[in-house]
């Protein structure tokens, strides 16, 4: 399977500038296409195809007085600026037709100098490289100081250089994983898992595991404010307000980096130690619309068992999803009779046909847990075997520890 592993990279004033450049030449060749595409619609004259664009909007308009300086960049970050666009075209008819899963996609949109997240990519072809002294050398942009937080496991197929909303600048190799190699990283076991996910616990395992919400945006939700009513003062166009803007896209990056590494770290630790794992398929937008929305969102559960997924089809693990409207919280655990619903202020409750006395959370874990069929594999029967997946993810300096990172 493949995988992105992010690194921070750090240009000095002259590489900024050219990236600058670049992120500014793939954004015209992109609104070039839309546009192009946008105009055969309106005459009724059939899409043209790729191979026209790349020839109309790249070699022909380089030798043009307006487009000339599409030139001064690498030709292969204008070819896949093109390819986005391809791309973008076929996710949207896809879900026309109904052929992509997944809430209806609109048409591309022209891409803005203002967006917060500014991209380029470069492939083999552009021949880019990583350098003796560990610099990313990138063609018309120079070498690239690079902070290696982990040795790459394979040779990268391609880079994608990525500037934030924070003006932080990252660097994501594309690496295929050696299946043989994953597996001896972890080996196969007989333990299994319920996961139930809340907003007073993150997470209670089957096992009665608590782990605790760290609740990363209401911690820093001072911090975040003070930032954004200072943004809400700052006259547009001026310069104090690109600095507040700046400042406040900061705030919350420190938040979601949080969160993020929150969740590679419970993730990876349940994957090695589990051979299958079973999860709620929860309604995360249905939540967002209640008066939990804040909370549902700080927790980031969607963006958890999405990790969750595409490192159990790395490593080997069985992942399932139980329907969201099983009666996990109404059902005893011990003799399965179903006790009714109860209000969220009801943490402990009796079972009124065999008496045992139940902790809400972790009855729903272990009642998540047999729903999945995975209780029975503690008796020495298979898990339930089921294909999951893999998701292109920003892993980043995650993962499974090793050496010193594991102590």
């Amino acid at each position: 399977m493949q995988l992105r592993y992010s690194f921070r990279v750090y240009p000095d004033t002259g590489q900024q500038t050219a990236l600058a450049k670049a992120f500014g030449c793939a954004r015209v060749v992109f609104n070039d296409a839309v546009r192009a595409r946008e105009d055969a619609r309106r005459s009724a004259q059939p899409f043209p195809t790729a191979g026209h664009l790349s020839r109309k909007l790249i070699t022909e308009a380089k030798r043009t007085a307006e487009r000339s300086w599409l030139g001064e960049v690498s030709a292969v970050v204008l070819q896949q600026s093109l390819r986005d666009a391809e791309a973008a075209y076929k996710n949207f008819f896809a879900s026309l037709k109904g052929a992509r899963k997944g809430p209806k996609l609109g048409p591309p949109r022209f891409k803005s100098r203002k967006d917060a997240r500014q991209s380029i990519r470069f492939t083999a072809n552009a021949r880019w490289s990583i350098t003796d002294r560990g610099r990313l050398s990138l063609p018309k942009i120079g070498a690239v100081k690079v902070k290696w937080s982990r040795t790459l496991p394979a040779t990268p197929t391609s880079v994608t250089v990525v500037k934030d909303a924070a003006g932080r600048y990252f660097a994501s190799f594309v690496i295929d994983t050696d299946p043989d190699a994953d597996a001896a990283q972890m080996p196969e076991n007989d333990r299994t898992i319920g996961i139930d996910l809340g907003l007073t616990h993150f997470a209670v395992l089957s096992d009665g595991t608590k782990i605790d919400s760290p609740r990363f945006l209401r911690r820093a939700e001072k911090k975040v404010k003070k930032a954004q009513k200072e943004l809400s003062r700052k006259q547009k166009g001026s310069k104090n307000r690109d600095k507040a803007r700046l400042k406040a896209a900061r705030a919350h990056a420190k938040v979601a980096d949080a969160r993020r590494e929150f969740h590679h770290q419970l993730s990876t630790k349940l994957i090695s130690e589990n051979q299958g794992i079973a999860v709620e398929d929860l309604s995360v937008a249905g939540l967002a619309r209640t008066r939990l929305a804040k909370s549902v969102h700080d927790a980031g559960w969607s963006s958890f068992i999405s990790m969750l997924e595409y490192k159990a089809e790395r490593y080997g693990r069985t992942l399932v999803r139980i329907g969201r409207f099983e009666p996990t919280s109404q059902t005893c655990s011990t003799c399965g009779v179903k006790d009714g619903p109860k209000p969220l202020n009801v943490r402990e409750w009796t079972c009124t046909a065999c008496g045992t006395v139940h902790d809400r959370d972790t009855n729903a874990a272990i009642n998540v847990k047999t729903a999945a069929g995975l209780a029975v594999s503690a008796c020495g029967a298979p898990v339930r075997p089921g294909e999951i997946p893999a998701q292109r993810e920003e892993a980043g300096s995650h993962g499974f520890p090793t050496g010193n990172r594991a102590a």
